[in-house]
């Protein structure tokens, strides 16, 4: 890259403050009058619950990164900063790859740095495809060359006696539900094989020390979820199918967006799956504990917001006590976007009314 007028998208990475000071020296040394840096931090709308003072705070970051870097020549390269696709809906490569497009051509740059760990995302490795996306439009695409992190995630961890025995167990009954027998037969090579596979992955498939206390807690209050779960899809069903023979079809899709007070990825996952498996709603993405979700109608959305699946979720993982915490609703943190069709919306809370 021989200009000195370019695009640099930004996010938390391990490598970006070596590749803010790579930006600065290459747009320093080039033989444009005047060079300069644009660091953009692309902000997806489906993100921005309270972290638009993040993108702000890290924006300050990098300015001071690059001036310390310019030192006396802090003058002698131009920096720019700001937020990219703050009012996008943005998700995959593509969205993130039109965003900064978009920024590029309204600044009339071609040419896009990219840190080697870049991933707003913070989930599946998004620089490869992204890349492939800026080239399709036309962009010229560099990668800062700074050292990247080696990662080497030990496979086997720790493990003790109760782990052993859970994952036996866990492969005990699995092996007897599939042979669907209690024979004499059965149950030994059950055994036999239960004890196999735990011999080899009890140190691999478990991350954590077992409890069994804690753990039986969780399979009895399991136990009472997924029937309130099945009352919930049942309840649904009806709500759906009165809508579909509805001669108005009497339909309000829109994306809504809250916080659940839910931690750690397993019970994440539960109420995800559990909000897809309920009509009306489906979870279109989960970031850490942010969710997006389509909702059909307006009572689908006064449902999610109340928070019933939340609090039963809470109640499954953490107990009796945590599941007293209030709604999304109650808590402030449920917004619509608008209409499927990505318009912007309004906090959840104006709307009136409350879930029965």
């Amino acid at each position: 890259m021989t200009t000195g007028r370019f695009v640099v998208p930004v996010s938390e990475s391990v490598t970006i403050r070596n590749t803010v000071a790579h930006a600065v020296r290459r747009a320093q040394d080039s033989p444009d009058a005047e060079p300069v840096v644009h660091f953009v931090y692309p902000l997806a709308r489906r993100l921005r619950s309270g972290e638009d003072a993040t993108a702000t705070e890290f924006l300050e970051r990098v300015t001071v990164w690059a001036r310390e870097d310019l030192g006396d020549d802090e003058g002698a390269v131009d920096i720019e900063t700001t937020v990219v696709g703050a009012d996008q809906y943005l998700f995959g490569p593509g969205d993130y790859a039109d965003a900064i497009e978009s920024y590029a051509r309204e600044q009339d740059l071609d040419t896009v740095l990219l840190d080697p760990e870049f991933n707003p995302t913070g989930a599946t490795p998004l620089l490869p495809p992204l890349e492939a996306e800026l080239e399709r439009a036309g962009l010229t695409i560099s990668e800062a060359p700074v050292e990247r992190q080696t990662r080497r995630p030990r496979l086997v961890r720790p493990g003790g006696l109760g782990q052993y025995l859970l994952l036996a167990g866990l492969s005990f009954a699995f092996y007897l539900l599939v042979s669907g027998s209690l024979a004499v037969f059965e149950l030994v090579t059950g055994a036999i094989s239960a004890a196999v596979v735990a011999t080899l992955l009890w140190r691999v498939s478990l991350t954590g020390p077992t409890r069994p206390a804690t753990l039986l807690g969780r399979v009895a209050r399991m136990g009472l979820y997924v029937p309130y779960l099945l009352w919930e899809i049942v309840k649904a069903n009806v709500a759906i199918a009165y809508v579909v023979l509805h001669p108005n079809l009497p339909i309000d899709p829109k994306m809504v967006e809250f916080d659940a007070a839910v931690w750690s990825e397993l019970p994440v996952t539960t109420l995800a799956n559990s909000i897809t498996l309920t009509p009306g709603t489906l979870t279109v993405d989960v970031t850490r504990r942010h969710f997006t979700v389509h909702t059909l109608t307006d009572g689908a959305r006064e449902d999610l917001f109340a928070g019933g699946l939340e609090r039963a979720v809470r109640f499954v993982f953490y107990g009796r006590g945590p599941a007293d915490i209030p709604s999304p609703r109650e808590r402030g943190e449920g917004v619509e976007q608008g209409a499927a069709d990505g318009t912007a919306g309004t906090p959840a809370e104006t709307d009136g009314g409350t879930a029965e």
